[in-house]
């Protein structure tokens, strides 16, 4: 198919079908203009979408490639942020650009450098019986019901707790914080914003700005072992790390943590649904489950899509991409190249799919990876041994208006005839 023959590529505006199984989608691309260029209005940057394996891999791990569109641009002025918020939302544009996702070296290593004692194997491990209960008393609430949701039952309010845990903050607040995640979440993907996107996101900032603000001063000088107070404890010892640091690294690892579970959890389930064979091999042998949490990863991520700035000239695909310009690396696309996985639209649980890029590469390798996989681990081990009819039944599902961060709203099972 020649390049002059496919539509313009863009992130937005897919129909349902499509968003809910884009891989069609992306092998046109993947086959016929592997690296896509688009280009934008007058003065604006061209953008590359990048659909395979070995040129998404370039893109997250050469250092020519970075987050921050004002290096890529040279425009480091006081007015203007590396994330495409306007200027007029303060709070939400305060919060999101101290995400770690969203910082370059120096500061994007030493905040690493914090977070990661608290994401260490060891620490995930002894998280792992806390994290198991709190899927099992979720699935028990499922328990005698007709139909359930298992996006609103499980699937979300899963990694809430977990985060919540993590970061120790009140059983109480924890409803409150995932409507809050969700509100955020409308101004920081491609989800369809609609009339007062901005403003409900901004509304949930400012909420989150004043919620942890105060919990920053009520954990000043204190030995809490949680990870809130330990980025408390280094800002008091002399670590460059401001309140808003603190605030939007905290909204941060609840917004990204939760929105991947989730995502991910509901779409193992249609997956596993669609493959009954796999279920039961799965419910029979439970020792597969981590190398299926691996091949589900890769079959269908709950991140289809990551945006790197042009910090240099460069080329990939056979393109040009000048220093400013915007790539947005596939990961669902690459994931899906027959070139680094044979047969891959084939659901193996067996597959070494060890290199999968469901977790990004690179310096923003996905902070929370062995959290994220113990959640994967456990709460799909929960729901197959906790609902007998998890493959039976009839289903609806309704995905989000999202391409970025890719899943399901809602997932009702029928749950009728289970005995």
């Amino acid at each position: 198919m020649p390049r002059a023959t496919l539509p313009r590529f863009d992130l937005m505006g897919w129909d349902r079908e499509d968003i809910s199984h884009p891989y069609p989608v992306y092998r046109r691309y993947r086959e016929a203009a592997p690296v896509h260029r688009t280009t934008s209005g007058p003065g604006g940057p061209d953008t590359f979408y990048v659909f395979t394996y070995d040129d998404v891999v370039r893109v997250l791990s050469d250092r020519r490639f970075g987050r921050d569109a004002r290096v890529a641009s040279g425009d480091t002025g006081t007015g203007t942020a590396p994330v495409p918020i306007p200027a007029e939302h303060r709070a939400l544009r305060t919060i999101v650009e101290n995400w770690l996702v969203f910082l370059d070296p120096p500061r994007h290593t030493e905040l690493r450098s914090l977070l990661n004692t608290r994401f260490s194997p060891s620490v995930v491990t002894d998280l792992r019986p806390r994290i198991t209960r709190l899927a099992q008393e979720l699935v028990e609430r499922l328990g005698g019901h007709r139909e359930a949701d298992l996006v609103e039952g499980f699937a979300a309010p899963f990694p809430v707790l977990v985060i919540s845990e993590l970061l120790g903050l009140p059983e109480e607040d924890r409803a409150w914080l995932r409507a809050g995640a969700v509100a955020l979440q409308e101004a920081s993907t491609t989800r369809s914003r609609g009339a007062g996107g901005y403003a409900r996101a901004e509304a949930a900032s400012r909420e989150f700005a004043r919620y942890f603000r105060q919990e920053v001063g009520r954990r000043s000088g204190g030995d809490g072992a949680d990870l809130l107070t330990l980025l408390v404890r280094a800002r008091d010892t002399g670590a460059r790390l401001s309140v808003d640091g603190i605030v939007g690294t905290c909204v941060h690892l609840l917004t990204a943590g939760h929105e991947t579970t989730t995502n991910f959890l509901a779409k193992a389930v249609l997956a596993l649904r669609a493959h009954p064979e796999i279920l039961a091999e799965l419910r029979g042998t439970p020792e597969v489950t981590p190398l299926a949490v691996e091949e589900l990863m890769r079959y269908d991520p709950p991140v289809q899509a990551v945006t790197r700035w042009a910090y240099e000239d460069a080329r990939l695909g056979g393109y040009d991409v000048p220093r400013g310009s915007r790539v947005v690396a596939l990961l669902g696309s690459a994931n899906r190249d027959p070139a680094r996985f044979p047969d891959p639209d084939v659901l193996d649980v067996h597959r070494a799919a060890d290199r999968h890029l469901g977790f990004g590469l690179g310096i923003h390798y996905c902070l929370g990876a062995t959290l994220a996989r113990a959640e994967a681990e456990i709460g799909l081990r929960t729901l197959l041994d906790g609902i007998p009819g998890l493959g039976r039944g009839r289903h609806r599902v309704e995905y989000a208006d999202d391409l970025v961060f890719h899943g399901p709203t809602r997932l009702v099972l029928d749950l009728s005839d289970l005995p």
